[in-house]
């Protein structure tokens, strides 16, 4: 059947964004959490930064590059903090900080955005912690896919960064001691593509 050419131009465009759309897909990856610590920087009484991670964490990220969008959800254990300290992580645990009897994680959800030639430049989320959930968003500095030596499969990684008001999810422990409650919030994060 011959289609006549003025048809034909009204529809190569309906064609072609059919055939973007065909290509264009999600992909899913879920977070390795050998290689995926949350970090953060807060003060101690102005004179000195205080550094620690989150050696417990799991998630997922679901991305389609070519149509510039996707979303995260990192679950954090909060009972993993690591100051390097024990008698201050295990204060940090107890009921006048995290209260992880009761608070046991922090969650972070968040949609990637500013896509740079398929790498998300920004997340605008938000931070679950202590019962409560504040907007956060993070810059994201880094980022890389790369085939993953031993699976073959697509091996993604990035460092997104932050901050945060410590006192708004009722953390405000030092405050009366001049703590600044801003927290620096990092995530060194890396995935694998689901089979």
């Amino acid at each position: 059947m011959r289609i006549p050419s003025r048809l034909a131009r009204r529809l190569l465009p309906v064609a072609w964004l059919l055939a973007g759309s065909a290509t264009a897909a999600p992909v899913h990856y879920t977070l390795d959490p050998n290689h995926t610590y949350p970090s953060f920087e807060a003060d101690h009484m102005g004179i000195s930064t205080w550094r620690g991670k989150f050696n417990h964490s799991q998630g997922w990220v679901q991305m389609d590059r070519a149509a510039g969008r996707g979303s995260l959800e990192v679950r954090i254990a909060l009972d993993s903090i690591d100051f390097g300290q024990d008698a201050l992580n295990a204060w940090a645990r107890g009921k006048d900080f995290f209260d992880v009897a009761h608070q046991p994680r922090a969650v972070y959800k968040g949609t990637l955005a500013g896509f740079v030639d398929g790498a998300p430049t920004r997340v605008e989320g938000s931070l679950t912690l202590h019962g409560m959930t504040r907007p956060v968003q993070l810059r994201i500095d880094h980022f890389k896919c790369i085939p993953h030596p031993v699976s073959k499969r697509e091996y993604c990684g990035a460092d997104a960064i932050g901050s945060f008001d410590r006192s708004a999810f009722g953390l405000d422990a030092g405050k009366d001691y001049g703590f600044d409650m801003q927290v620096a919030l990092r995530i060194q994060v890396e995935a694998l593509r689901d089979k």
